[in-house]
């Protein structure tokens, strides 16, 4: 099944999204790889492509995982959870109707 995982950003976390996302991103990618990874990608701060120095408010990762246990584990070691970037992770069911 696909989950949701929404993760709300730390504020002033910006240099340490920096630093754990190059683990962040081989997560993902091993997802990916697998098939079974829908979409994910940051909320930026502002109305803008590129925030900058404003950074970004948090995160959304759309994946399949065998069940909620399993996604709340794999999202709970995240890097970004592990460095502090996040302070709150919320894992739902989600899904995909269209497209």
């Amino acid at each position: 099944m696909w989950y949701a995982i929404l993760g709300t950003d730390n504020p002033g976390s910006l240099q340490a999204r920096r630093d754990a996302r190059p683990a962040h991103l081989a997560r993902l990618d091993a997802l990916r790889e697998a098939g079974r990874l829908l979409l994910a990608g940051p909320f930026p701060a502002i109305d803008a492509e590129d925030p900058g120095p404003a950074g970004y408010s948090g995160s959304l990762i759309v994946a399949e995982f065998a069940d909620l246990a399993a996604a709340q584990a794999w999202a709970e070691a995240d890097p970004y959870r592990m460095a502090g970037v996040y302070r709150e992770v919320r894992v739902l069911p989600f899904r995909k109707t269209l497209p």
